[in-house]
């Protein structure tokens, strides 16, 4: 019996390490798995979200990498710093892979591919052009430390001072150190990472892997999926060895969320929001109980405050547009003869005009939608002082001044009296008390010639003889 049970349990015990075994061998046989994502466009707050849960999707379901296909003329540099963060703090490898051919990876795509754990390049791309542009409008000019012409006794120029602020030599500076740290981290070439930033120079896909910057060139997706097979990277966690020869690539493309986030902090859709919020906001005062406008007003205000907090914002052209459109308003409740109008009109469009950073690349108003607001204001505010000056032509309608002329007839003959005759007119179908300088016959059709409290004073109607 001891011996029938001890076999039965080694049975079992060896049937349990087969079925161990077949799984694990069609585990293994299983193909691994990259998640794919794409970064086209400028870099902003979108691009931030939207990378961020690409790292966090390839952490959760154990993808082999996170390849981030990028394609970018650069973008805001708060954005671009917090990708550079996540991508470091990725506990997946991330290859950032500049495609397709004629891409590039200009400003902000140069430190998001020095962050990246495997760079390469599709043939026929560039990157480079990393000089940071200041938020203020003012972009400091390639060249980290530009002097002055030596003068001709060989004395050495004045100051750095003379030719750039100290607010552009502190950023030169901070983009200089952080992307050469990058570089030390990455073993990639740190000496023209700093030459990007502070010259602004580019390299093609076959110079930057010749200069030590990328790592590969490949033309498709699969083709540098087999190059970096067997390649070595370190996470926080660790070095790892990368197995993505023959990788199942699982495309993670932005939800609904990270579009409207997309265009809410467009630039263009962010001014438009501006000023419909103002104008809802502002009609709404005007028209207390209208709702619709302040409903509208709040909401889309609410979505532009959202997304001038993560722009570029210059608020001296905010504050600009606010006046601008105030004094539009004022104008047509309190004529000045176009003073106010006009004036706010101009507010308006310079305070558009430099509401946004230009210089950062992506981050403008374009001139063509400025000008049609700007049109489109002009015009209605031309047609409100046309219609103005066309009501206070038209006759008076209500009031006292409105029965002045208007046919009246006597309800009786008018007595004597201190002023004149006495007597009650049927005038615009009300009952009046009148009086006449001329004795008035029952019936008569008369005039009214003032008013006077709440008398009429009447005379005889020319047209109606007597």
């Amino acid at each position: 019996m001891n011996v029938r049970l001890f076999l039965s349990g080694f049975l079992l015990a060896l049937f349990g390490a087969t079925l161990l075994s077949a799984a694990n061998a069609q585990a293994d046989a299983a193909p691994p798995r990259v998640l794919l994502a794409t970064i086209d466009g400028p870099i902003g707050p979108a691009t931030t979200d939207y990378v961020r849960r690409s790292i966090e999707r390839a952490e959760a379901e154990d993808m082999a990498a996170l390849v981030l296909r990028v394609d970018t003329p650069g973008g805001l540099a708060a954005a671009t710093r917090d990708i550079d963060k996540a991508i470091l703090a990725s506990k997946v490898p991330v290859v950032v892979y500049v495609w397709p051919s004629g891409a590039h990876a200009a400003s902000a795509g140069t430190y998001i591919l020095y962050a990246s754990h495997v760079a390469a390049m599709a043939p026929g791309t560039n990157l480079g052009a990393a000089t940071p542009v200041s938020m203020g409008g003012g972009s400091p000019q390639p060249g980290a430390r530009p002097r002055a012409a030596p003068a001709e006794d060989g004395a050495e120029p004045a100051a750095e001072a003379a030719t750039s602020s100290a607010m552009e030599r502190k950023v030169i500076e901070d983009s200089a150190a952080s992307i050469r740290a990058l570089a030390e981290l990455r073993g990639r070439n740190a000496e023209w990472a700093e030459l990007a930033v502070r010259e602004g120079v580019s390299l093609t896909a076959t110079e930057a892997l010749e200069q030590g910057v990328i790592e590969y060139i490949a033309s498709t997706v699969d083709g540098l999926l087999e190059q970096i097979d067997g390649r070595e990277v370190q996470l926080d966690a660790g070095s790892v060895v990368l197995r993505t020869a023959g990788a199942e690539v699982v495309e993670f493309n932005p939800d609904w969320r990270n579009q409207l986030l997309s265009v809410i902090t467009n630039p263009s859709i962010a001014y438009l929001l501006l000023l419909v919020g103002l104008y809802g906001l502002l009609l709404e005062g005007y028209n207390p109980g209208a709702l619709v406008p302040g409903v509208v007003g709040i909401v889309c205000l609410l979505l532009a405050a959202y997304a001038l907090q993560v722009l570029p914002v210059n608020y001296v052209g905010l504050a600009l547009i606010v006046v601008g459109i105030a004094l539009m308003l004022v104008e047509v409740f309190t004529p000045s003869f176009g003073v106010l109008g006009l004036g706010g009109l101009a507010a308006l469009v310079f305070g558009s005009v430099i509401l946004f950073d230009s210089d950062v690349p992506g981050f403008g108003v374009s001139i063509g939608l400025i000008s049609g607001i700007a049109f489109s204001a002009g015009l209605g505010f031309l047609i409100t002082l046309r219609l103005m000056a066309g009501a206070r032509r038209a006759p008076v309608v209500t009031g006292d001044p409105e029965l002045l002329a208007l046919p009246a007839l006597a309800l009786g003959e008018f007595m004597p009296g201190d002023e004149g005759h006495d007597g009650f007119v049927h005038v615009r179908g009300e009952r009046w008390r009148a009086c006449s300088a001329q004795p008035v016959s029952a019936g008569e059709h008369l005039r009214v010639e003032a008013v006077e409290g709440l008398r009429l004073r009447v005379r005889h109607d020319p047209a109606h003889p007597r």
